[in-house]
């Protein structure tokens, strides 16, 4: 098969629009900068980029107030720092969601900008001030281009459970959460996991988080074509997984794009993943369920009408994410979707599908209905 005839391939399937990636803004930027020049009790303060384990000793070394002070003084920064504590990375991110907050308001009424680019301001700041309200546990936030975020449901820490849902194309700060089509956005998936899974298995301590601290494609793109993303997203939810505090078991519940990322970190996953289960997948860029490494179980779904199924799974080039999980020579365990129809219903409630990646996520195995 020639390079042409897969463009063409993909072509068909709607995957070759280029688009262009928005330049980042000044806020994070600035906010490493004045990090990086910064000290507490004249010392100076550990590399973002820190392994989790220097960065979690650093914090254990200062008093509270200095680690409530840091988080005053650079929020954007403490917010995302793997290894810092969880409760003030949310402090930390509700800090830095409110002050971006009046800074999108301040645009809303910029004359500079087009109006176009004042009612993008107005969404932004009506996110930033939904993600900042009370209650809230923000794991990670950064407004950066199309931006990035992660959001706890449930107690992380006393967790016996840790689900982790990984999003797919289209995944920004303006569709973290979705009003309409609730549960096609990460919030919304991860809500209906966590609420599920109180009644599935009411005796597992379950936290789940919504991740979508990943640059994902935009829409049909060569960006979702290509594994460029993913491998960037691979490594930043390895980072994540390693930061896990307690002892918890993990699962990864990922969606369409997603599972090229959970495909790709998963050879390099701590050991305490246990389940990655995928649904609507275009290929998970591995040969195999056994190329996920240690003794992982690879649970796959697809929903009747899924749209995914008319892609090309192949490689090529570069192009392309490989075989289709859900064939029975890949090795993975074939999940049933009841009631799920399309790409986008796989965590609806009431579905067989949210029941099954519920049952995967909290472990409760003898509940999971296989096809």
């Amino acid at each position: 098969m020639t390079l042409g005839v897969v463009f063409v391939l993909l072509a068909t399937a709607g995957w070759t629009a280029v688009q262009s990636r928005p330049a980042a803004p000044s806020a994070q930027d600035a906010a490493l900068l004045d990090w990086s020049s910064a000290t507490v009790a004249g010392r100076a303060l550990p590399a973002p980029n820190a392994p989790p384990g220097e960065i979690r000793g650093f914090f254990g070394s200062l008093t509270e107030r200095q680690r409530a002070e840091l988080a005053e003084r650079h929020p954007l920064v403490v917010g995302n720092l793997d290894g810092a504590p969880l409760k003030l990375r949310y402090r930390a991110n509700r800090i830095a969601l409110r002050d971006m907050a009046d800074t999108e308001r301040a645009r809303t009424n910029d004359t500079r900008l087009s109006a176009a680019g004042q009612h993008d301001a107005g969404r932004r700041m009506n996110r930033f001030r939904s993600m900042s309200k009370p209650g809230r546990q923000i794991l990670a936030f950064d407004p950066t281009g199309r931006g990035r975020a992660a959001e706890v449901f449930g107690d992380l820490r006393r967790a016996d459970r840790v689900v982790v849902v990984v999003p797919g194309v289209d995944t920004d700060l303006l569709t973290f959460q979705r009003t309409a089509l609730r549960y096609t956005a990460p919030v919304g998936m991860a809500q209906a996991v966590y609420e599920r899974s109180r009644t599935l298995a009411p005796g597992v301590r379950t936290a789940v988080i919504a991740w979508a601290d990943y640059t994902t494609p935009r829409g049909v793109s060569m960006d979702a074509a290509t594994g460029d993303l993913a491998r960037e997203g691979a490594g930043r939810l390895n980072r994540l997984l390693a930061a896990l505090p307690g002892r918890s078991t993990v699962a990864l519940l990922c969606h369409s794009y997603g599972s090229v990322v959970c495909g790709l970190a998963g050879p390099d996953a701590p050991a305490r993943v246990t389940d990655v289960a995928v649904a609507g997948s275009p290929g998970m860029r591995l040969r195999s369920a056994a190329a996920l490494g240690g003794h992982r179980t690879l649970w796959a779904m697809r929903a009747d009408g899924d749209w995914i199924a008319d892609v090309p799974h192949l490689n090529f080039g570069g192009l392309g994410h490989g075989d289709d999980p859900v064939e029975p020579r890949f090795g993975a365990r074939r999940l049933a979707t009841g009631g799920a129809t399309g790409h986008s219903d796989y965590f609806l409630p009431g579905t067989g599908s949210l029941r099954n990646l519920t049952a995967v996520g909290t472990g409760s195995y003898g509940s999971v209905e296989t096809r």
